[in-house]
């Protein structure tokens, strides 16, 4: 075990990494929605934008569905220093692209920039396999909770700056492209980090296979383990519902409350606040009190709950008083998640369990976008709904999984 300071690097590598991620988060809705200066001319219908902007949105997880175990599978052969490089090369040109593609409005130039980021986006997954690189049973979750603070902390800042950078009433110079010249400088930065600050965290070199179909031969492999295969509909149907809500939340504050991005910016940055605080001040004591799937347990339940609720506000100043319940029950959903999958394997197989897992999330992003670009324009409260029942869907299931580890007793699906 590698000492606790280990974890510092990968801390400020997850945050740099998240805080540009998170600035483009208020941009792609009001940059397609916008009749005035956005990307698509004034005749263009509503129903035709959001349909349009599911399908980019769509574009990063489906690549990286791809993309991710691939990156996986040689951070466990090359370990994960060179492959968090490689990563963050293609995060960089992908912004450098998105930028662009803005200024000189082109749509195609705008999916071709967010197939590369997606196919080379591995950062997070990577971060998560050296995590676990560095813990054993007892510190697991905690120190997944640990990173989710810095995840916590990028979207605090990333949404803040992008809503601000993106808004020319501020600068008279500030546009929609703004942004992701930013992000693509905090990508140069991200990669300086790792090269001077980290320190490889691999012990034990694996010759996983390497397969650029390997994300379908991970859910199918995860389908064919009776042990883990509920787990992993459960990760699913967590991230399929949390990704209804996160990436098309935008546009049901445009089209309710008429939020411009500096104000969805500012949301959201709100939304990355309390997240912070219950990655730091509450999940990580309450993981020395109680083991992962005794916190699923109630706090998927809780997500499922408080996220209708977000629907009921006829004053968008009352979101404020909603969206902690959202942020504080994912806060404690998600890291508790991701041990008991992490678990799932000994140390020397985290790469190839968390490419499987990741390979599910990429998934569970890719089809919300597609879906809300349609229902959205029957009714803007449809995304929201479908996520809460996707969330409540995967809490009877994991009720189903937890039942039957107690039966069976924990074992190592890898072995």
């Amino acid at each position: 075990m590698q000492p606790r300071t280990s974890l510092f690097p990968l801390f400020f590598t997850v945050f740099i990494d998240l805080l540009g991620l998170g600035i483009v988060i208020p941009i792609f809705a009001p940059l397609f929605l916008d009749p005035v200066g956005g990307l698509l001319s004034f005749q263009t219908g509503l129903s035709t934008r959001t349909m349009l902007l599911g399908f980019l949105l769509a574009v990063y997880p489906l690549t990286q569905f791809f993309g991710a175990p691939f990156l996986g599978a040689l951070s466990d052969r090359f370990g994960r220093k060179r492959i968090l490089q490689l990563s963050l090369l293609g995060t960089l040109f992908g912004y450098f692209l998105l930028a662009t593609g803005i200024l000189l409005k082109s749509l195609p130039l705008l999916f071709i920039a967010r197939a590369i980021d997606g196919f080379t986006g591995g950062n997070i997954s990577i971060a998560q396999s050296a995590i676990s690189d560095l813990s054993d049973e007892k510190s697991r979750t905690r120190n997944f909770g640990f990173i989710g603070m810095a995840f916590g902390l990028g979207f605090i800042i990333g949404p803040f700056i992008g809503g601000k950078l993106a808004d020319p009433n501020i600068l008279s110079w500030f546009n929609y492209a703004t942004p992701f010249w930013f992000a693509a400088i905090l990508a140069g930065i991200n990669l300086v980090l790792v090269q001077f600050r980290f320190k490889e965290t691999l012990r034990s070199r694996r010759e996983t296979p390497l397969n650029f179909l390997t994300g379908f031969r991970n859910i199918g492999r995860a389908l064919s383990l009776p042990n883990a295969r509920t787990m992993f509909l459960v990760v699913f149907l967590l991230a399929f519902g949390f990704n209804f809500f996160t990436q098309f939340f935008q546009v049901f504050l445009i089209q309710k409350f008429q939020f411009n991005q500096s104000q969805i910016g500012d949301l959201f940055a709100y939304i990355g606040l309390w997240i912070a605080i219950t990655q730091g001040l509450i999940n990580r004591p309450l993981s020395r009190r109680l083991e992962a799937p005794q916190i699923l347990s109630f706090s998927a339940l809780l997500l499922a709950v408080a996220l209708p609720l977000l629907l009921l506000p006829s004053q968008s100043s009352i979101l404020f008083f909603l969206l902690p319940l959202v942020a504080i029950f994912q806060g404690l959903t998600q890291p508790s998640s991701l041990s008991i999958v992490s678990g799932l394997c000994d140390e020397k197989a985290q790469g190839q369990i968390l490419g499987i897992n990741q390979s599910f999330q990429s998934l569970a992003q890719a089809i919300p976008p597609i879906v809300a670009g349609f229902i959205v324009s029957i009714d803007q409260n449809l995304p929201i709904l479908v996520a809460g029942g996707s969330v409540l869907a995967a809490w009877v299931l994991f009720l189903v999984y937890r039942a039957g580890v107690r039966r069976r007793g924990p074992e190592d699906v890898c072995a």
